[in-house]
């Protein structure tokens, strides 16, 4: 969520030999984070990293205080998030759990929604949420024109006939 001091970036996934090392698959596969990193809050409690090295499995890392392989089971699917601060950004960069809550509107200032998600996998796609209604935007320059954090205005210019789905409760109907 906006602003949160904590940033996931990825789950213990499963543990690696007899001596407490654990798999730590990252959302950004391609990044090398883990490999600079001193800390990381595992399951909201901060703990010292020994040793990280990128594998094609995941990242495997060694805890300060996770010795054997029954402390890194207790590990097993908990939540990897680290300080804000030290992910480094540029000018331009936003963070995708950053867009979670902002406001939408089309290019000539209609409201369009609120962000209530952001949605990866071959593409990333921004959840929002308009009333009763769901819809789904991939999260490409050509459909997200400007992105004001600022603000929390993100504007939106999307395609002509776009799937919306109707909300009922915490789940969707499917298209109306």
């Amino acid at each position: 969520m906006r602003g949160d001091p904590r940033i996931e970036i990825g789950r213990i996934t499963r543990v690696h030999g007899i001596r407490g090392e654990v798999v730590i698959t990252a959302h950004d596969a391609g990044s090398d984070l883990l490999e600079t990193l001193d800390t990381l809050w595992i399951g909201g409690v901060v703990r010292r990293v020994l040793r990280a090295r990128n594998t094609h499995r995941g990242w495997l890392v060694q805890l300060e205080a996770v010795a054997t392989r029954n402390d890194a089971e207790a590990l097993r699917g908990q939540l990897v998030e680290v300080d804000r601060e030290v992910i480094g950004l540029g000018d331009d960069d936003v963070l995708l759990d950053d867009l979670v809550g902002c406001r939408v509107q089309r290019l000539d200032g209609t409201p369009w929604g609120t962000i209530a998600a952001v949605e990866g996998g071959l593409q990333d796609r921004l959840v929002i949420h308009d009333g009763d209604v769901e819809r789904q935007l991939p999260l490409v320059d050509e459909f997200v024109t400007s992105i004001d954090l600022e603000a929390g205005v993100v504007t939106v210019d999307p395609p002509d006939g776009l799937p919306e789905h109707k909300l009922t409760g915490d789940k969707r109907s499917g298209p109306p």
